[in-house]
């Protein structure tokens, strides 16, 4: 029931821009941390962004300034816009939502399928 879909991956040359969109369903979208995760081939799944139920978000020093995550709870949706992408950009992208059913346990976490993102010339 619960589902993730991303959408808006594809190839970008260097210093391009993609927006990222995941559609969620099966959850109450608004209770829930909405972030996105990438991973290159080899390395370990990262995060990229993360935005909470109050809005407030999060993103560590090598996408900071150039990528911005948003959510609309109107439409169960959380964008990721990417600017001025780089080749160490590239990677499955992947939505995740997350919520903690208490405060004494671990957090619980939905996946989506992942999107592709290429950033060559």
């Amino acid at each position: 029931q619960a589902q993730l879909v991303e959408s808006g991956g594809g190839l970008v040359q260097p210093g391009g821009s993609l927006r990222l969109s995941c559609a969620a369903s099966g959850i109450f979208f608004r209770l829930y941390t909405m972030g996105w995760y990438r991973q290159a081939p080899g390395k370990q799944r990262e995060l990229v962004a993360a935005i909470t139920s109050s809005s407030n978000t999060n993103y560590p020093e090598s996408v900071k300034g150039r990528f911005t995550i948003s959510r609309d709870n109107a439409k169960n949706t959380a964008y990721l816009q990417m600017n001025s992408l780089t080749p160490e950009d590239t990677g499955v992208y992947y939505c995740n939502a997350r919520i903690k059913p208490a405060i004494w346990k671990p957090p619980f976490d939905y996946w989506g399928q992942g999107t592709q993102v290429t950033v060559s010339s």
